[in-house]
């Protein structure tokens, strides 16, 4: 495989793992989190979550399946990449 699929990788997983990281920094946790700041913290109700925070779960999971796509797939890189020098 081309060396350029590589960098590829390693870049979407920088920008996967920079988004995961704001990502679930937004999330409200028990004690508010930083979704509050946004007023996310404003609509709490003891149905459920609010739409914003749904939204913000579902992008949190597509990113972390794109992360470990990545993951997994520069992985299998390298290891096509050793097994053909040897």
């Amino acid at each position: 495989m081309p060396i350029w699929f590589a960098y590829t990788l390693i870049v979407l997983l920088v920008i996967t793992s920079i988004l995961l990281t704001l990502l679930i920094l937004l999330h409200r946790g028990k004690g508010g989190g930083l979704s509050s700041m946004f007023g996310g913290g404003v609509s709490s109700s003891l149905a459920g979550s609010s739409v914003a925070e749904k939204n913000l779960d579902r992008y949190t999971v597509l990113v972390g399946v794109v992360w470990f796509a990545a993951i997994i797939g520069l992985g299998l890189w390298l290891r096509l990449q050793m097994s053909g020098t040897a």
